[in-house]
């Protein structure tokens, strides 16, 4: 590497202090360690040591805006505020088109000390949005801005860059108990600007860091600099989301829900002010915005578009049909007639969706729902690079990479990494199986004592146990089984290659073999109780003969 390309990855990387090698986060252990020689960082040197460039950095910058002449506007709109070259054309704003009020610019405070600087210069910009106008000419938007791509300006955005260690505590909002989650965010750009479109500026992500250098004024020529004005609180909700649509797919899929809840710290990570390029076009409504890096284009439709989130009855229903339809063929297939069938899946649908109802209402949304947002159009293909001079668009399109986080547990006294299973083919089979053996116990029984002699049955001798069960097996299995599911994940401890191994808690039992044989003596030859016992034995040994021989 480089002596230029060392200075600018000591911007952002975190360096070990015993070989100078970089170091990488472990989540595992919350150090930054060095893959070279072992050496370890601790998170709050890393921050320190960020602070320290940034106050040098900020004080090299206030020496260097006395050599150049600098105005700002401010805007009368929607309250932009720019910073460019004295004696530049600027009439209006950039982001919404009102009028500017000048003054001067003296402190240097408020520009960021890192940024990446255009790659694309204006005419380029206008020809790469023009392409993608004319390729994408039926829409409405493309045959606006086609006509103002001459309008378009470039323009440095404040941004932040987020790098670092992120814990979060997770839950299921339906039900279920709390995790453990951590990881590291790598890459993330938060949007500083308060009045545009923080959808739109996402769109024409990501950026590469390669370029990040130290910010001097000298990067202003030609260009404008728009002021951070994001307030402190809008700004860490728009930290807390960005890291939120990081972790998200993840966390939904290990959880099985898409209404999770997420608590994150995100106290340690290092946040890094830059200045990202944009060549930016706004009127009558119509956004666009072209990566001044990159060259991606993203624009934002004219209209918003509106989304139906269907009501948690109509879940309700589904689950209802299914679990009918698993009743009315596992009856069918011990040869019950279609007229009994018809009955007792009626019965079964009832209850099951009288069930359903309650559970899922207790914690879903009442209703129809209507959502509206604006949709996003962006451009395909990789970045634009230069070649001989020439700027050409690669086939292969530049992807951030989002690191996994991980879920951690206090498993024996040590925090381990471990891997959650919910609903696993084998838990929902076993379930299923046994909510079965349970609807069927006299029809086994009964097939066992006839030598399986199908064509002898008698479901009609089983009815008082179907009246019972049918209802309540379905009931447990909702209100009961999905707690037992998700209070009780199945649980992985993942080893530093990756491996898993299943943990098992050492469990003591509730009862000694000699309390439980006491307690069935007990229920057999105690009164009042035994009375009871043995009429339940009767009546179920009753059924199980009738099933098997008939009423004859």
């Amino acid at each position: 590497m480089s002596e230029n390309e060392a200075k600018k990855a000591k911007i952002y990387e975190i360096y070990c202090p015993s070989c100078g090698a970089a170091a990488h986060y472990d989540i595992k252990s919350h150090v930054y360690s060095c893959q070279h020689c072992g050496g370890k960082v601790k998170i709050d040197k890393a921050i320190n040591n960020n602070k320290g460039f940034q106050k040098i950095q900020k004080s090299k910058m206030n020496q260097s805006l006395k050599n150049f002449n600098l105005e700002k506007a401010s805007c009368t709109g929607c309250g932009a505020e720019v910073v460019f070259e004295k004696g530049e054309a600027v009439a209006n704003c950039a982001f919404c088109g009102k009028s500017l009020v000048r003054s001067e610019f003296v402190n240097a405070d408020s520009i960021p000390e890192l940024v990446i600087p255009f790659s694309i210069t204006l005419d380029e910009a206008k020809e790469i949005l023009e392409k993608w106008c004319k390729k994408n000419s039926a829409k409405k938007e493309a045959k606006k801005i086609l006509k103002k791509t001459s309008e378009i300006k470039g323009c440095y955005l404040p941004y932040e860059l987020v790098r670092g260690p992120v814990d979060c505590q997770v839950s299921r909002i339906e039900n279920g108990g709390k995790y453990d989650c951590g990881g590291f965010v790598d890459e993330v750009f938060i949007n500083c600007s308060n009045n545009l479109d923080n959808h739109l500026l996402d769109g024409m992500e990501p950026y590469n860091l390669d370029e990040i250098t130290e910010f001097d004024f000298a990067f202003v020529a030609g260009h404008q600099v728009k002021v951070r004005d994001v307030t402190a609180d809008e700004f860490a909700k728009r930290t807390q989301n960005e890291i939120k649509d990081n972790y998200m797919p993840v966390i939904q899929k290990t959880l099985e829900a898409k209404a999770v809840y997420v608590d994150i710290d995100s106290k340690d990570v290092l946040r890094m002010p830059v200045l990202l390029p944009v060549y930016y076009l706004s009127f009558d409504g119509y956004m666009a915005a072209v990566n001044g890096q990159t060259g991606k284009v993203s624009v934002r439709a004219a209209k918003e578009s509106h989304y139906v989130v269907l009501p948690w009855w109509i879940k309700a229903i589904m689950w209802t049909v299914i679990a009918t339809g698993i009743i009315a063929l596992a009856t069918f297939l011990f040869g019950m007639k279609l007229e009994d069938i018809k009955v007792l899946s009626g019965c079964a649908a009832f209850v099951i969706l009288m069930a359903l109802l309650t559970a899922y209402s207790q914690t879903m949304n009442n209703g129809f729902i209507m959502k509206a947002a604006r949709k996003i159009f962006t451009s395909k293909g990789g970045p634009y690079v230069r070649n001989d001079g020439r700027l050409e668009q690669a086939n292969v399109e530049y992807k951030k990479e989002k690191i996994r986080p991980l879920f951690f547990m206090n498993l024996d006294g040590n925090r381990e990494v471990v891997e959650l299973k919910f609903t696993s083919a084998l838990r929902v089979f076993m379930a299923l199986i046994l909510a079965l053996l349970l609807i069927f116990l006299p029809v086994i029984f009964a097939l066992i004592i006839n030598g399986f002699n199908f064509s002898s049955l008698e479901l009609g001798g089983s009815a008082v146990w179907f009246c019972i069960f049918v209802p309540v097996t379905p009931i447990a299995l909702i209100k009961f089984g999905r707690i037992e599911i998700y209070d009780n994940p199945w649980i992985y401890i993942v080893d530093d290659e990756g491996k898993k191994k299943r943990y098992k808690e050492k469990k003591q039992a509730s009862y000694t073999p000699g309390e439980i044989a006491v307690g069935i003596l007990k229920a057999l030859f105690i009164p009042p109780g035994c009375i009871g016992v043995w009429a339940l034995i009767g009546v179920f040994i009753t059924m199980v003969y009738l099933t098997a021989f008939g009423f004859d």
